[in-house]
């Protein structure tokens, strides 16, 4: 099969289109026949160092959507022929290939009507922001929330979940270029983090309150700042590095809640139920996408081939929305 590998740890231009033996599923696996692979940060910034339990020549790509096509030992609840996808495991080979292995208890239905492309698009960046804004800050009516970079695909995935399930107002950071598509996602303001300090326009926009909750996926050095910025009683949501919190930080009467987040620790956890928590969240996210209520925000769609050169591109930050790998799994593209 073809598929995009990396020799050794390196960025996105070290990575080549290469023929690789077909993959064959173990116990409790299935073999999945990509359709379309969606590139996010993670696949470059792991690329970058590398992990101890990968081995060269390695394939990339957390988040693909295709067809079941061979079953492992012990798999009963899919055949041949079912519409899947998945949220992969970072520590073994991915989806950036004609064919790819995952464990069966972490793949979701697609249900018909939504296509592979859209299903591929939003595991990695849509799954964070629905545990982030619904499982675990619970956004809801009254609120008001500030995402940092609503134009990625983290950000831009919870701009619409919190205006979905209620917010009341929605601050997002981005830069100038970005302000129409964040503001047509459903941010009320949006601040140019490049010439604005950002949480003191948060402070002037509540009128010295603060807001009800914070999704940070930028790092912990904002992230410490971002607790300045919560009204009483706030949260902070964290994919990118949990704040240093000490004890005497805030005043005694400006309480805060803490999340951190990392998606795809569930597969490293060992916990089965975490695993499977992936799928529900997954089956729950593209019940919205569905009914039209989560844009699936393809910005781009591409080639196989052409996943090095995106991913450079989605480095630099050059990117708006979601780039998606179109694949048909047997070599025509």
């Amino acid at each position: 099969m073809r598929a995009i590998v990396l020799d050794g740890p390196g960025t996105p231009d070290a990575m080549r289109l290469a023929e690789m033996p077909m993959p064959e599923p173990g116990t409790g696996e299935i073999r999945v026949r990509v359709r379309a692979a969606s590139l996010n940060p993670a696949d470059y910034k792991i690329a970058a160092g590398g992990h101890p339990n990968w081995t060269y020549p390695f394939i990339p790509g957390l988040d693909v959507a295709g067809i079941v096509e061979a079953i492992g030992e012990g798999v009963t609840q899919w055949k041949a022929g079912d519409r899947i996808v998945y949220h992969g495991d970072l520590t073994k080979p991915g989806g950036f290939a004609e064919y790819a292995i995952t464990t069966a208890h972490t793949a979701a239905a697609i249900p018909q009507g939504l296509s592979f492309e859209s299903a591929a698009a939003f595991p990695c960046a849509g799954l964070t922001a629905y545990q982030a804004v619904v499982r675990k800050m619970r956004i809801g009516k009254g609120q008001t929330v500030f995402i940092h970079a609503g134009a990625g695909g983290v950000g831009g995935y919870a701009i619409q979940l919190a205006r979905l399930f209620g917010a009341s107002r929605i601050i997002a950071s981005a830069s100038q270029v970005n302000f129409d598509y964040v503001h047509s996602l459903g941010a009320d303001v949006v601040i140019d983090y490049n010439t604005e300090d950002v949480h003191g326009r948060i402070m002037e926009l509540t009128n010295g309150r603060g807001v009800d909750g914070i999704l940070n996926t930028v790092n912990r050095k904002l992230a410490q700042t971002d607790l300045t910025a919560l009204a009483f009683g706030g949260q902070l949501a964290c994919i990118a590095g949990a704040p240093e919190v000490v004890a005497d930080f805030q005043p005694s009467w400006k309480t805060f809640t803490v999340h951190k987040l990392m998606l795809g620790g569930a597969h490293i956890s060992g916990d089965h139920a975490a695993q499977e928590g992936l799928a529900r969240m997954a089956g729950e996210f593209m019940a919205l996408m569905l009914e039209g209520k989560i844009d699936p925000m393809i910005g781009e769609t591409i080639r196989l081939e052409e996943i090095p050169e995106a991913l450079s591109r989605l480095s630099q930050r050059h990117v708006r929305g979601k780039i998606v790998a179109v694949l048909d799994g047997n070599g025509n593209q």
